[in-house]
């Protein structure tokens, strides 16, 4: 099954419902319209739909994207864990893998903007797939393209430029997709526990990834991820989405790419307000700094501990990471029902996030034991999670009519800064000779990032003007 796109509303059929919805009202749901039916049938008495996923609903697709952020980071961190492999394949030094893990953020930071306002324009869920039906071919052609010719610095950076252009959607995309379809007081847990994915698709890829590195070489590891993200499109497609959600006639595409003066986004208005420039700024760098990580802790562990098992620190540190993201979600949410205001909590979860986090940070350049490192590491990469709970949330809170535009725009920065960042530590690692520069640069980055949330974050909406509302 393939995601489409038609030009005269043609049609390419989904399977039906799932049966949980196809068999919960059989009289009203005939096949291939569950979805449509039930949302017609759920109206509030005022005569308005209600948007909101049922229980069942939000479980089912909290899974399903849950195991796509998963398969988004196993093709992100390929290249991360292949980079020492293919350095040595193809003679690169520092800088030119530098050049090539910073290409990605290139790319990512290109379509966070215009994937977050066709979210808001087209639905969410319709751009997640169509991204990942591209970046799950591209994952798996990578290595036939690196082939092609002889230039394999600039056929890879190629390579990478694309990934990053295609999976710039998907994180406002889930933005847009959460502001319209799970309630307030449950966004911080949904939230955290699709975020889980990145720590699940990291663990993955560090665990199969590194022994299909040892046994296959890395083509492998690249076919991997790129098969099973086209599986999961598949799923996707004929299982949880009807026909008229897989389709997407190309004017509405165009009307959701285009900006006229009905659309346009009040730039001035929103971006005027201190919080949005807070939770921007806090954004950016809470990204640039995860992005770092991500890139280069593969070799520093590689090149600082040669004898050590690589499954070992590309697992741990994510494994770490899964019931730390599931436990600041649920003590966000609780902490929101007991009464505290919702900016009290995410600036508590801000400052583990960025704030803690940049301690364990520092930590890993001082230390000469593998073991210490890995804790480190461990705690560094899980107290990050605590971010979905904080800035990650504050985008939906700020602005839940156009929180994916509004959060293509904060990552979009963070993508910006990403790629200064991961050149920078290759450069810095080439002149100093010393890891120590690295985790400093990622510790003052964060710090920045948090003292503006501290000082200027809300969490009103700044959206409830008549013209922003429209979005």
């Amino acid at each position: 099954m393939a995601l489409g796109i038609s030009t005269n509303g043609a049609q390419l059929y989904g399977a039906d419902l799932l049966s949980f919805h196809h068999h919960k009202h059989p009289q009203f749901l005939p096949p291939a319209r569950g979805i449509q039916n039930l949302q017609e049938g759920s109206m509030k008495k005022d005569g308005t739909a209600d948007s909101f996923w049922s229980r069942a609903e939000s479980r089912i697709w909290t899974l399903m994207l849950l195991l796509g952020t998963c398969l988004l980071y196993c093709t992100r961190v390929t290249m991360p864990i292949c980079v020492v492999a293919m350095s040595a394949r193809f003679d690169w030094d520092k800088k030119q893998s530098g050049i090539v893990l910073s290409s990605f953020f290139w790319g990512y930071c290109l379509t966070q903007i215009v994937g977050g306002h066709l979210s808001d324009r087209i639905g969410g869920e319709k751009v997640l797939l169509l991204s990942a039906s591209a970046w799950g071919s591209i994952s798996a052609l990578t290595p036939l393209l690196i082939y092609v010719g002889s230039a394999h610095l600039a056929l890879m950076t190629f390579s990478r430029f694309l990934m990053g252009l295609l999976q710039g959607v998907y994180f406002p995309a889930l933005a847009s997709l959460f502001s319209r379809k799970v309630r307030e007081n449950e966004r911080a847990f949904t939230y955290s526990t699709v975020g889980t994915g990145s720590q699940f698709g990291t663990l993955v890829m560090g665990a199969a990834g590194s022994l299909l590195l040892d046994w296959y070489g890395w083509q492998s590891v690249f076919y991997f991820s790129g098969v099973l993200t086209l599986l999961w499109v598949y799923c996707m497609c004929k299982y949880l989405l009807n026909e008229q959600e897989i389709i997407i006639p190309l004017e509405d595409l165009a009307k959701g790419l285009s900006l006229s003066k009905q659309t346009k986004v009040p730039w001035k208005q929103i971006f005027k307000r201190p919080p949005v420039w807070a939770v921007i700024v806090a954004q950016l760098c809470a990204a640039s700094t995860f992005f770092t990580l991500l890139s280069w802790l593969p070799t520093f562990f590689t090149e600082t501990f040669p004898d050590s098992k690589g499954w070992i620190f590309n697992v741990v540190p994510w494994l770490v990471a899964i019931p730390t993201s599931l436990f600041s979600g649920f003590l966000s949410d609780q902490c929101i029902s007991q009464g505290y205001k919702p900016i009290t909590v995410r600036k508590v979860m801000q400052v583990v996030g960025s704030g803690v986090s940049s301690l364990f940070a520092l930590g890993i350049g001082y230390t000469s034991s593998f073991c210490r490192a890995v804790v480190f590491a461990s705690a560094c990469i899980g107290f990050q999670t605590f971010n979905h709970s904080g800035i990650s949330v504050n985008v939906q809170d700020l602005a839940p009519s156009c929180a994916g535009l509004l959060f293509g725009v904060a990552n979009t920065g963070g993508a910006l800064l990403g790629v200064v960042c991961v050149y920078l530590a290759g450069h810095l690692i080439e002149s100093t000779g010393s890891w120590v520069s690295v985790f400093n640069l990622v510790a003052a980055v964060n710090a920045f990032g948090l003292c503006a949330f501290l000082i200027f974050g809300k969490a009103h909406r700044v959206d409830l003007d008549t013209a922003c509302v429209d979005l």
